[in-house]
């Protein structure tokens, strides 16, 4: 009897959509649900304000504690990230967001603000913030890394449009305990998909990384050591270079002229002018809008130009913006206010991508730890410009000032930028970037 010849063995069919894809998918809806209580704040000034009689200036000092721990908790993160894995860190974050927004209701004096506002909402979002994005795009993705951040980045933005206007509307028609509880509600959604979905590295889904050539591709090693350690050694390694000094610095003009200015100012500055609550809310939302088109297209251009130019045009468009800003607000919206929401938003988190891809390429496998450094100076820039504005309103009785310094300080940010060495010159291809961007 002549043997049978056996069978030839199929691969496995590869699936229809890449596994990073729903990684992305996922990780996009965490960050949505940990922005929404970060963007939460400027719509509840108001509000706390009335019903306890607590300044601006304590006020924003919690906020400023919020935004000075949602970057310093970032490189540590990363880290931990690294070594613990990415659905453990990410879940325990958003149960503290949770539980620091639902928490809030119960306050009865100014230091609990400083315990539920700063500590527990700080370091549930700076668990994950932009070390998150990062991490997911350097590890699933080869081509693609700068649009996939783009869009991770504007999870932020989106979670801004998504709660910023039922927020302050519950806040003004029927109370901030309620909008406070509607923050704790997004954050814990989001945190049976990151479970099931999340996975460390490609290998563990049984595939490359997206774009990643079968023959060429590495598996990437695995942290060892102590996350506290290694995020220390990344920073030792960082502040010996002098283009992190230039992108720390730029980042955190970043950071006051965003979250720490409009984002938490604005619309108590509207309000100023005799704009309601809600309006200014919906305004600060638009911007949100547009943050999702602007990111996006800063991700794609980020794969293809030179990023510290990009930065630098940024820089000097915000500038122009809050120069004009004190100009503009009134009691109502006319055209011109429209017009500086659209360009605010293009440009609000248009500086992430091209300052990711920087730190991946000049600081190589340690490059999403020093973004986390990087992103740290973030945070300390927006606390400082939360804090100070909040001053300056008081004494001044306007946020004019604080508007036109933001403006001054967005010119030294163009120029930091162009002074970040290591950065590609001219049109990127996809495969150069791939080379010369390693996977973390």
């Amino acid at each position: 009897m002549t043997p049978r010849s056996p069978e030839p063995v199929r691969a496995p069919r590869p699936p229809r959509v890449h596994p990073a894809w729903w990684v992305a998918a996922v990780a996009f809806l965490a960050l949505l649900g940990a922005a929404g209580f970060r963007a939460a704040p400027g719509a509840l000034m108001v509000p706390l304000h009335r019903e306890f009689g607590w300044s601006m200036s304590v006020i924003s000092l919690a906020v400023s504690i919020n935004l000075v721990l949602y970057g310093l908790v970032a490189p540590f993160a990363a880290a931990l990230m690294d070594r613990f894995g990415m659905r453990q860190v990410v879940s325990g974050a958003l149960f503290l967001v949770a539980l620091g927004a639902g928490g809030s209701v119960v306050m009865t004096v100014s230091w609990q603000l400083l315990v539920f506002w700063g500590l527990l909402i700080g370091t549930g979002t700076g668990a994950m913030a932009l070390v998150f994005a990062a991490t997911i795009a350097n590890r699933w993705f080869v081509e693609r890394r700068g649009l996939v951040m783009g869009v991770l980045t504007a999870g932020s933005a989106t979670g801004q449009l998504i709660i910023l206007p039922p927020v302050a509307a519950l806040a003004e028609n029927v109370g901030w305990r309620p909008a406070s509880l509607v923050i704790a509600a997004a954050a814990l959604v989001a945190v049976p998909l990151v479970w099931l979905v999340i996975r460390d590295y490609p290998e563990d889904r049984g595939v490359l990384p997206y774009g990643a050539a079968p023959e060429g591709y590495r598996t990437q090693p695995r942290a060892v050591g102590g996350a506290v350690r290694r995020a220390l050694e990344g920073l030792a390694f960082a502040v010996r270079r002098r283009a992190f000094w230039a992108l720390a610095i730029a980042f955190a003009i970043c950071g006051a002229t965003t979250n720490g200015l409009v984002g938490i100012h604005f619309i108590p500055s509207a309000h100023d002018h005799g704009m309601p609550t809600t309006t200014a809310a919906g305004l600060l939302a638009t911007v949100g809008i547009f943050d999702i088109a602007g990111t996006i297209a800063s991700g794609w251009l980020t794969d293809k130009f030179d990023p510290r130019r990009l930065l630098a045009a940024y820089y000097a468009f915000r500038g122009v913006g809050l120069l004009l800003l004190p100009w503009l607000l009134s009691d109502q919206v006319h055209p011109s206010m429209i017009l500086f929401v659209v360009v605010y938003g293009l440009d609000w988190v248009a500086t992430v991508p091209p300052t990711a891809a920087l730190c991946r390429e000049i600081f190589g496998e340690r490059g999403t730890i020093v973004f986390g450094w990087v992103f740290t100076s973030h945070q300390i820039g927006a606390a400082a410009a939360a804090f100070g504005a909040g001053v300056i309103r008081d004494v001044f009785g306007a946020y004019t000032y604080a508007w036109w310094g933001g403006a001054t300080i967005c010119l030294v940010a163009a120029g930091l930028s162009i002074m970040a060495k290591g950065a590609h010159h001219g049109p990127r291809t996809a495969q150069a970037a791939a080379q010369t961007q390693p996977s973390l």
